[in-house]
C-alpha cells in the first residue's frame, strides 16, 4: 500500500547551497549527526580534497551503526580506489554501481541511460538535491587543478520532499539488488527484493525538521521533480516548458550543456517575443566536444529572437538552475541535475527541486546575475555571426554526432 504523495504545499525548510564550499560542510555536517540511515546518489565520486571529507563522514557514519548506502554510476565513477574500497568495507558502509559499462562499454546504447542525479537523504528527515558531485571544486578529473572553483548549486531541504527522495533512493538500491540476485541465479531471493523496491517507506519524522529554523528558510512551496526511463520520462522538462509559457518578466537559466529540443527552445523564443526578458547563462569554457560544440548552431534563432546568451568563463559551469519572475509572487525556481540537452532530457535518471518561493528565488537570481556581470561574456550577434569557418565545422560535426547518438537509442528529439 502506497503512502500518501508529497504535497507541495506541505511545509518545507530550503536552503541554497553555493558550490562546494557550502554544500559539502552542510553535508558533513548531517552525515555526522545521522542516527538510522544515510542514502547518497551521485554521479561522480572522486577522493580528492573536500570529496575525501565526505567518504570520511560516510566511514564515521557506517562505524556507529549507520545504515549507509551509496551509488554511484559506471561512467563517471567506474571504479572505487581500493584504499578507499578496503575502508567503506571494514566500517560496513555499503555500495553498489550502477549500469557497470563491461567489455564493450557505451557501444551498446542502453548503456547510455545512466545515474547522473545527486540525491542524500538522512535519517528521513533531510535531503540534498542539486548539481554537485562528489567532486571538489577545485578539482576536475580531467583538466586538473582549477583556478577558481566551479559554478554549481544544491539545495538542502526538510519537509514533504525528503519522503519523494528517501522513496526513489531505496527503490533504486533494492532493484539493483533484485537484477545482482537474478544475476546469482538466486531468483526467490531476486523476486522478494523487487517487491520491496516497490514498497512506499514511511515518512518518519514529518513536520518538525520543517519547523527547524537552523535547517533554512521557510518556502511557501516545493517539490521534488524526478526523471526516469519508466513512468517519469518528461516530468522535468515538461516543468520547464509549464513555467517558461507563464513567465510575465524574467526568465533566467544557467545550464551547463545546453541542447534544448524543439518545443523548449519555442517556449522561450515565444517568450522573448511577448516581451519576457531572457537571459541564458551557459557554458563558456571548453570541456567535452560533443557537449560543448553542439549548443553553438541553436545560438542564431534565440540570439534574433532577443535573447540574451551569456557564456561563463570564469571557471567550469556545472550548475542546472533557474529562476523565473523572482520578484514576483508567481516566482519558479530550480535546482538539480538536469541539464537542458537530450542525455539528460531523454535518457538519464535526474532530479530537480522546484520551489515556488520569492525569497528564494530573489537569492538564486543574485548569484545568478554576479556570474553573468563578473564572470562571464556576453555573445553578441556581431561576432556570432562573424565566427570562423573551422568553428562552425566542428559545430557541425558535434551536432551531428549528437543526433547520431539520438538515432542510434530510437528517441526523438
Amino acid at each position: 500500500m502506497s503512502a500518501r504523495a508529497a504535497n507541495p504545499r506541505d511545509p518545507h525548510r530550503i536552503r541554497l547551497l553555493h558550490g562546494g564550499q557550502e554544500f559539502f560542510p552542510a553535508l558533513v555536517v548531517a552525515m555526522d549527526r545521522a542516527r538510522s540511515e544515510v542514502r547518497l546518489e551521485t554521479y561522480i565520486f572522486d577522493f580528492t580534497g573536500d570529496a575525501a571529507q565526505v567518504a570520511e563522514a560516510l566511514i564515521r557514519a557506517a562505524s556507529r551503526g549507520v545504515t549507509t548506502w551509496v551509488v554511484v554510476d559506471g561512467v563517471g565513477t567506474p571504479d572505487l580506489p581500493q584504499p578507499w574500497c578496503d575502508r567503506f568495507k571494514a566500517a560496513g558502509v555499503q555500495w553498489k554501481v550502477f549500469s557497470p559499462l563491461g567489455t564493450l562499454g557505451l557501444l551498446i546504447p542502453s548503456r547510455w541511460r545512466r545515474l547522473h542525479r545527486k540525491l542524500c537523504v538522512i535519517d528521513g528527515r533531510l535531503a540534498f538535491c542539486g548539481g554537485i558531485n562528489i567532486l571538489d571544486d577545485h578539482h576536475d578529473p580531467h583538466h586538473g587543478r582549477l583556478a577558481r572553483p566551479r559554478l554549481d548549486f544544491a539545495v538542502r531541504a526538510a519537509g514533504a520532499l525528503v519522503m519523494q527522495a528517501q522513496e526513489a533512493t531505496a527503490q533504486l538500491w533494492w532493484r539493483m539488488q533484485s537484477v545482482e540476485d537474478m544475476r546469482a541465479h538466486h531468483f526467490p531471493h531476486a523476486f522478494s527484493t523487487l517487491r520491496t523496491g516497490g514498497l512506499t517507506l514511511p515518512w518518519r519524522l514529518g513536520d518538525d525538521a520543517a519547523a527547524d529554523d537552523a535547517l533554512g528558510h521557510r518556502v511557501q512551496r516545493a517539490t521534488l521533480v524526478l526523471r526516469d526511463n519508466l513512468l517519469h520520462r518528461g516530468r522535468i522538462e515538461r516543468a520547464y516548458r509549464r513555467a517558461i509559457a507563464g513567465a510575465t518578466q524574467e526568465i533566467i537559466i544557467a545550464n551547463a550543456y545546453f541542447l534544448p529540443g524543439r518545443r523548449l527552445r519555442k517556449a522561450l523564443i515565444h517568450a522573448a517575443r511577448r516581451g519576457v526578458t531572457v537571459r541564458l547563462l551557459l557554458q563558456g569554457r571548453y570541456e567535452y566536444f560533443m557537449q560543448f560544440h553542439a549548443a553553438r548552431p541553436i545560438y542564431g534563432a534565440l540570439l534574433a529572437a532577443g535573447i540574451e546568451i551569456h557564456e561563463y568563463t570564469a571557471s567550469f559551469l556545472h550548475a542546472k538552475v533557474a529562476v523565473i519572475d523572482a520578484a514576483t509572487h508567481q516566482s519558479w525556481a530550480t535546482v538539480g541535475s538536469s541539464n537542458l540537452d537530450p542525455l539528460s532530457l531523454l535518457l538519464a535518471r535526474e532530479a530537480n527541486v522546484v520551489v515556488r518561493d520569492t525569497a528564494f528565488a530573489q537569492d538564486l537570481r543574485a548569484r545568478l546575475v554576479d556570474a553573468m556581470t563578473q564572470g562571464s561574456r556576453q555573445v553578441a550577434v556581431e561576432d556570432y555571426a562573424h565566427r570562423p569557418l573551422l568553428q562552425r565545422v566542428k559545430e557541425r560535426i558535434a551536432l551531428g554526432l549528437m543526433r547520431l547518438a539520438l538515432f542510434l537509442t530510437g528517441m526523438r528529439y
